[in-house]
């Protein structure tokens, strides 16, 4: 299983020093993809943006005269042991130590957002996504060793990446350019590539969406990405300690969320009813009144993914409240890329190669990368935002 756990770091080294320009670029796609000092130990640890005090309070619940906005469920305030239970075989080193944390009372969308709420945003200001644009060669390679080579032109083409089902079993799970695609006129509105259009999927998650994809939506719509801690937080659903926004019963997984039933990355069953994604609120909703907080697709939070934040801030002195992540990114297996912490897994998920669908969960992304299988909810804060 270790080898399983840590299949997407080592595809990064194997895709690095293995493969032709072509792979690169598929690799390069996936990974383009204040700080409030209350005590001497925080000061030691610059990396980490958070709130540390001793003498605290937390907004609990709601305040009547606030109006739960359209769409979205309050998520009343409290604590909660953040990262991997201890009893989770099937936890990453990223998820460790688990640390308590402290959290405000927030609003936070009950599904993800959608094709239809995506593009009304896209109709009023004319936006146009990372994937629909120009791809600036010199603005990339910045991100990129020295000597990198540049793509063919034909390959610098406006796109995103989509999954294709390997015809037979895959013997080798670190080499994912055996089902990742580069796939030039790939986006939002197009998922699968020209000839795909959103035609009976208006309820399904908007996906193809780079972060600044997301946080312009986020200011249109009077909102913001949630934190990681605050995205952990809503998905657990006031249960504790444990790993699934149900409980700890990996049974009925095919029954409470959208993830890859079956051998990944060549045989689905689709015993959970779908092969893709799924319309969102398809499974049922947690404690909170939350959708799809596992499985169906990837969501974006605005902290920056550091390899040694966990460790950090479980050292740190004094009671974490609304912690916002790492100060910088930094990512041991990929030094270049300034990466995101993305949560939730998606309808790729399986036991096999990521197990991405339990709340502890984390995956970095660069703040330009759009795939498939990722999108993002927004919140709001009472008085805020």
């Amino acid at each position: 299983m270790r080898s399983r756990r840590n299949s997407f770091n080592q595809a990064k080294t194997f895709l690095w020093r293995k493969v032709p320009t072509f792979f690169f670029w598929l690799w390069l796609s996936l990974t383009l993809t204040q700080c409030i000092e209350k005590n001497k130990k925080s000061e030691r640890n610059p990396d980490i943006s958070q709130s540390v005090e001793n003498d605290f309070d937390v907004l609990i619940e709601k305040p009547k005269d606030n109006k739960t906005p359209e769409g979205m469920v309050w998520i009343p305030g409290g604590s909660f042991t953040m990262g991997a239970v201890a009893f989770d075989s099937l936890a990453m080193s990223h998820e460790k130590p688990n640390h308590t944390v402290w959290i405000d009372g927030f609003f936070m969308d009950s599904t993800e957002v959608t094709n239809a709420q995506f593009g009304k945003f896209v109709q009023e200001t004319g936006y146009v996504t990372v994937a629909e644009r120009e791809i600036d060669w010199e603005n990339m390679k910045d991100q990129l060793p020295a000597d990198t080579p540049k793509p063919p032109d034909s390959i610098l083409q406006p796109g995103s990446l989509i999954f294709g089902k390997p015809q037979q079993a895959v013997q080798n799970l670190s080499d994912y350019t055996q089902w990742w695609q580069w796939k030039i006129g790939a986006n939002w509105k197009h998922p699968l590539g020209p000839g795909s259009d959103l035609t009976g999927k208006e309820s399904h998650p908007v996906v193809h969406i780079a972060y600044e994809d997301a946080v312009a939506y986020c200011k249109w719509s009077g909102t913001r990405l949630p934190t990681e801690a605050e995205w952990e937080y809503a998905a657990r659903g006031g249960t504790k300690d444990s790993r699934f926004p149900w409980g700890n019963e990996k049974k009925d997984l095919s029954r409470l969320a959208n993830t890859w039933t079956g051998t990944f990355p060549s045989e689905n069953d689709a015993k959970d009813g779908y092969l893709n994604k799924a319309p969102v609120a398809s499974y049922p909703a947690n404690n909170y009144g939350l959708y799809d907080m596992v499985g169906n697709v990837w969501e974006w939070t605005q902290d920056w993914y550091n390899t040694s934040y966990y460790k950090k801030i479980a050292a740190t002195e004094g009671k974490i409240i609304n912690p916002k992540g790492a100060n910088k990114a930094y990512n041991a297996y990929n030094s270049y890329a300034e990466e995101k912490v993305i949560k939730g897994g998606s309808f790729l998920c399986n036991e096999n190669y990521c197990a991405s669908y339990r709340v502890s969960a984390r995956m970095a992304n660069t703040s330009d990368s759009a795939q498939e299988h990722l999108g993002f909810r927004t919140v709001k804060s009472i008085g805020k935002d």
